[in-house]
């Protein structure tokens, strides 16, 4: 394990827990076994299923990033990562391992950190299609509240071009 760079995480995240080991864990092995460097700006991308601490170690490990638009989120809410390289077009797949063993926090920090990888995630390589480079989109203002938004969110109603915040869904609830 890379103590240093574990250190450089929690510095980032703000405190050490099992969550940010997590996802340190995952993009150590992805890294290694897909032999990946620090993508600088879209070379890795990473399909996050969960919005929690180990996210900020996937940012801070492998650059892909919410900004650079190479760390995308399918919400499912499952502790699994995709690391998908646009070199070669391969997709590794980690998915954390449900387990019963009683360990207090700070023990099962360690065990992530340390324990045989694939004991802690099922790991797997996996077809997928490469998800576009991010795009930049022109600002339209919103008709309601005169606040701009990426065109690619604004919504027509009542003949308006309005942003999320001021559309109304409509549903008859099926």
């Amino acid at each position: 394990m890379n103590q240093k760079l574990w250190y450089e995480c929690v510095r980032f995240h703000g405190h050490e827990c099992p969550g940010l080991a997590i996802g340190f864990r995952a993009s150590q092995i992805a890294m290694e076994k897909m032999e990946l460097n620090f993508s600088q700006d879209e070379e890795i991308v990473c399909i996050t299923e969960n919005d929690a601490c180990g996210v900020d170690a996937v940012q801070y490990v492998t650059g892909c990033t919410l900004g650079k638009g190479n760390l995308i989120l399918k919400g499912t809410g499952k502790m699994a990562f995709t690391f998908i390289s646009r070199k070669n077009d391969k997709a590794l797949r980690l998915l954390l391992k449900h387990d019963d063993l009683q360990m207090e926090r700070h023990e099962r920090q360690e065990y992530i950190l340390k324990g045989p990888a694939e004991d802690l995630f099922k790991i797997e390589w996996i077809s997928i299609e490469l998800p576009d480079k991010a795009r930049k989109f022109n600002t339209v203002i919103c008709e309601v509240c005169n606040e701009g938004a990426s065109e690619n969110k604004i919504r027509l109603q009542d003949g308006k071009k309005v942003c999320l915040d001021c559309y109304k869904e409509y549903s008859r609830g099926w």
